[in-house]
């Protein structure tokens, strides 16, 4: 008996993927959906040809016909009271019915050119018209007026008799045209119900066939994808040993065999990546310490190169006094060259000294008013801004979470690089815009000034980088790269805007209130960009 037992036999739709189930059921579907849209379209198509034939030419025609007994009728009235009396007035009648007939016999025809009946009809009334103008109509109205016209008291039996038949044929034409416009307006709603019918059936059709996609999806995806999420849910809570049970068609199936192996590799990879990690960590503790040392380092070397630049300082500026004047030229220049050199010297070390303090510091972050630090930076330019006759102007600005030493250096030279770099024979003009953009807010600093040319609008943050000689402008080319550490270390950016072109305008971001982990220092950058410089 073992012998003969037979593995169970798999279904044939159990090995049927995702994508099969959904092309046979969008194949099943836009079957049954063509089907119906071939049905709804013809019935529309039927609806609206019969619809337009109604209106078009059924309608209309019976119209027209009226239109044409109405013309007759004119006619035979102005040609039996000039009959009777002679006078020419009546004349105006029939010549009003003849034009009036000729053209409804126009459009009759044009309507009636697919209807051979109706066409037939409107000869009838033609022939039957065309006897009664040349027997009586042209006769009559031929003989001089002024008095009754004797043809027609001769012919008024006659006459009666074949304007009689065109009744007869104008009426037999009414009557067949009433008729078509009933059988067509019976028609016309015969075709209408067979659409509401049409389409409640696609609507019943639609909605059975939804509920079974619906069904066939819950079944064969959402049920599988769920029972798949709860698993995934319980391996992410920490239960990594749960298994991944295979549900649903045969890609699901193989989606979760994949996952649990997935699991499993990363239940082995776990410890290596915790001990990976602790490794980055100690890695980044290294590199923290090695950049505070590099801060210490700068600070402390400018600090300690303080002591001799003085002695160096104070000697030469003994020797310009003493020894001024008393050598050849070529000396004085020499001692001058000296003392000017120990001077910048000294004060690019307290300019570095002031650029590696931005972040350690002075970092006491409180709630200020810009407007006020603004007002305590104006006040302490205030030589600067009278010798120049400056005119600085400021939006209301914000209060901020910041630490005020930092914002009194940036104003302080952003306003000071404003005032020193003016145009020779123009009065400075400043001012000063802020704006809430999103989470941060905006400032600018607009000058008249000389401005800084595109290519330069990044260099000019650089440390020690400088656009003009000490001969023009002072400075040690430490102050924008000031501003950028500051504006930096409290969550923002600054940028020149290269599109204004009357001047300089320094726009630069500052958040509510600086992050917790500002950005790295830039200061490593400044030593090496100052070794390059010195090399």
């Amino acid at each position: 008996m073992t012998g003969n037992t037979k593995p169970p036999r798999t279904r044939w739709f159990s090995t049927w993927t995702t994508r099969r189930w959904l092309r046979v059921g969008a194949a099943v579907s836009l079957v049954v959906l063509a089907l119906l849209g071939t049905t709804g379209a013809w019935v529309l198509a039927r609806s609206a040809s019969i619809s337009s034939d109604l209106v078009d030419v059924r309608s209309p025609a019976l119209a027209q016909a009226i239109r044409l007994e109405s013309a007759l009728l004119n006619q035979e009235t102005g040609i039996r009271g000039y009959g009777l009396t002679g006078t020419r007035e009546f004349i105006t009648p029939y010549e009003d019915g003849l034009a009036k007939q000729k053209a409804v016999v126009t459009e009759l025809a044009g309507l009636l050119h697919d209807d051979p009946a109706g066409l037939d009809d409107l000869e009838a009334v033609q022939d039957a018209t065309a006897t009664w103008q040349e027997r009586i109509a042209r006769p009559i109205t031929a003989a001089p007026g002024g008095s009754p016209s004797p043809l027609a008291a001769q012919r008024a039996a006659e006459g009666k008799q074949t304007f009689d038949e065109v009744r007869a044929a104008v009426s037999r034409q009414q009557e067949r045209l009433r008729s078509e416009v009933v059988r067509v307006k019976a028609d016309l709603k015969a075709t209408m119900a067979l659409r509401n019918g049409v389409f409640s059936a696609i609507a019943a059709l639609l909605v059975i066939l939804t509920a079974f996609v619906f069904e066939g999806l819950r079944r064969g995806i959402n049920r599988p994808l769920e029972q798949l999420g709860t698993d995934a849910r319980i391996i992410a809570g920490g239960d990594f040993d749960h298994p991944i049970a295979p549900t649903g068609p045969a890609d699901l199936r193989r989606l979760s065999s994949e996952i649990d192996f997935m699991r499993r590799r990363l239940v082995r990879e776990l410890a290596f990546s915790e001990e990976s990690r602790q490794r980055l960590d100690a890695q980044a503790a290294n590199l923290q310490r090695s950049n505070a040392e590099l801060e210490q380092f700068a600070y402390v070397a400018s600090h300690d190169l303080q002591e001799p630049l003085r002695k160096v300082s104070s000697f030469t500026q003994l020797l310009q006094r003493r020894y001024g004047g008393q050598l050849d030229d070529r000396a004085d220049q020499y001692i001058d060259f000296a003392v000017d050199g120990a001077n910048r010297m000294q004060t690019l070390i307290n300019d570095l000294l002031e650029f590696s303090r931005v972040g350690r510091v002075n970092h006491t972050h409180q709630s200020i008013d810009l407007d006020k630090v603004l007002e305590r930076t104006l006040s302490g330019l205030s030589v600067a801004i009278e010798e120049t006759d400056a005119t600085i102007t400021h939006d209301p600005l914000p209060t901020l979470v910041a630490d005020p030493t930092q914002m009194g250096m940036l104003w302080q030279n952003l306003i000071g690089n404003a005032v020193k770099f003016r145009r020779p024979d123009e009065t400075p003009k400043i001012h000063v815009t802020a704006a809430r953009e999103d989470d941060l807010w905006r400032f600018t600093v607009t000058d008249n000034g000389i401005g800084i040319a595109p290519e330069y609008a990044d260099k000019v943050f650089v440390i020690f980088q400088r656009l003009h000689t000490k001969d023009v402008y002072s400075g040690s080319g430490i102050g924008l790269a000031m501003c950028k550490k500051i504006v930096e270390f409290h969550g923002g950016t600054i940028s020149v805007d290269t599109a204004y072109q009357e001047g300089t305008r320094i726009t630069f971001t500052l958040a509510p209130e600086p992050p917790e982990n500002p950005g790295p220092s830039t200061l490593p950058e400044a030593i090496r960009s100052g070794a390059e410089r010195s090399g």
